[in-house]
């Protein structure tokens, strides 16, 4: 799959939103800390890619029910789904002045019983954009940071009708923004998430 930039303007994905809030205290001293202990650019990004997926548990597999969408939040309270740990991801990037896009998926629910969309993010290095899932790993799914080769943790069956959308985004989708902010927990959540988009 060949990523398209939303738009031209590298500097879009740089910028910080109501989602991807990088210049919240919070994001800044997480960024700082990872910062620390890294010799470069590159080590600074798997480093926050770890801390996401591993510090982070994906609500879903801890059975929190709580819903964060805002990446001071998911960094306050360590709990959110896909969409929103990239959202945190994205904020400690930028923080750091890597340039990062949201990007998504569709994929089948594992009991078969229709599609959900995925969030991920987009890093760019060396002139190119290389996806990376913070979703977090478990039985079954084993996500890692890599500019080699895609790592991610789902790669979409066409036959069953998952799909890797192309576009990278400098700001969350708006139907990903809008059922996250509403839902009143992950139960109901659950039962709003995209079907594609």
């Amino acid at each position: 799959m060949q990523p398209i930039q939303h738009t031209p303007d590298l500097s879009v994905y740089l910028a910080a939103d109501e989602a991807v809030d990088h210049h919240h205290p919070v994001v800044r001293e997480t960024a700082a800390r990872l910062a620390e202990d890294v010799p470069d650019s590159y080590g600074y990004a798997r480093a926050a890619f770890e801390f996401v997926r591993d510090t982070i548990p994906h609500s879903a597999d801890s059975g929190d029910p709580r819903v964060t969408w805002r990446a001071s939040d998911v960094l306050t309270r360590r709990t959110g789904i896909c969409y929103a740990k990239a959202h945190a991801l994205a904020a400690l990037l930028r923080a750091e002045d890597i340039p990062t896009a949201l990007c998504y998926q569709r994929l089948a629910h594992d009991d078969g019983a229709g599609h959900a969309v995925h969030g991920l993010i987009a890093v760019r290095f060396n002139g190119a954009w290389h996806r990376q899932d913070p979703r977090g790993n478990k039985p079954g799914v084993d996500a890692h940071f890599s500019l080699d080769g895609e790592r991610l943790a789902w790669v979409p069956d066409p036959k069953s009708g998952e799909v890797d959308y192309p576009v990278l985004y400098a700001a969350p989708h708006p139907a990903v923004l809008a059922v996250l902010k509403t839902a009143p927990d992950r139960p109901h959540l659950w039962k709003t998430l995209p079907t594609a988009l």
